[in-house]
């Protein structure tokens, strides 16, 4: 199904469980991902939750759009779709890039999140975080998808998924490059992360239930990114998985997906 944006722009979104149950929870992607990120950890949900899932602009079967999105844009996205499809406060989770526009929606648009959950996330960049943020941006411009893929891995990964995968890393890098996802796309999104100011501050803001998820060995994002989150949300949790990296839904999909079960009842 397609939900058309303020500026006419088509989003792709699915519904997936029991759409009359008032347990509803809306997903939202990392960087490279699509949909399809979250099949693993939504099984549990099903049939009593309502899970909507969604592509923003530049990923999957969403459209393009001439110029990149910012993270309040992204967030006015969603807020349009919950407030004319959904018609009521939801929960919301998003992963990596999809924290980001949880982040923004919840301080911009705080009648439409009723909980929030945030998965792999982080508010505030270190030179570190700029170093590896340049080394992805040159690997897909110079080798595409194939070569970023390659640089992404061992940051988003953590070693435990490596040693015992559910799934070979060889087969996941050629599913991943069956969604065919256009260099110039994902260059659009990294682009409105590399022009996000500091939002430690902003998110002061937020005075709904948050969750914070991190992995204890996130590489891409060291514990101390969670743990600031969590000092700037009055209304926070911080939760750590043992044994694992920074694709949460991936690595460790069922303890996430008992953990909406319990953070949404």
């Amino acid at each position: 199904m397609f939900f058309t944006t303020h500026d006419n722009l088509k989003i792709y979104y699915e519904f997936k469980g029991n759409i009359n149950s008032p347990r509803k929870i809306i997903l939202l992607n990392g960087l490279t991902q699509t949909t399809i990120a979250w099949e693993l950890c939504i099984q549990k949900l099903l049939p009593s939750f309502h899970v909507i899932l969604m592509d923003f602009i530049f990923q999957g079967r969403s459209d393009e759009a001439p110029q990149h999105r910012s993270f309040d844009v992204h967030a006015q996205d969603v807020f349009g779709f919950i407030s004319t499809v959904v018609k009521q406060p939801i929960a919301v989770a998003g992963i990596s890039y999809g924290s980001l526009v949880a982040q923004h929606l919840a301080v911009n648009y705080p009648q439409v999140v009723n909980k929030l959950m945030l998965i792999s996330s982080f508010a505030h960049k270190t030179p570190l975080y700029r170093s590896v943020e340049l080394s992805w941006k040159n690997a897909l411009k110079i080798g595409g998808y194939d070569l970023l893929l390659d640089v992404m891995m061992p940051y988003v990964l953590g070693q435990s998924y490596f040693e015992s995968p559910f799934i070979p890393i060889e087969k996941m890098k050629t599913l991943r490059k069956d969604l065919q996802p256009k260099p110039e796309s994902i260059l659009k999104l990294m682009q409105a992360t590399e022009e996000r100011a500091d939002y430690l501050n902003a998110l002061k803001q937020i005075t709904c239930p948050v969750w914070i998820i991190h992995g204890q060995n996130d590489i891409l994002f060291p514990v101390y990114y969670a743990k600031a989150i969590q000092e700037s949300i009055s209304q926070s949790q911080l939760h750590i998985y043992e044994h694992c990296g920074h694709t949460i839904n991936l690595e460790k999909p069922e303890q996430l997906a008992q953990d909406m079960i319990t953070f949404c009842s």
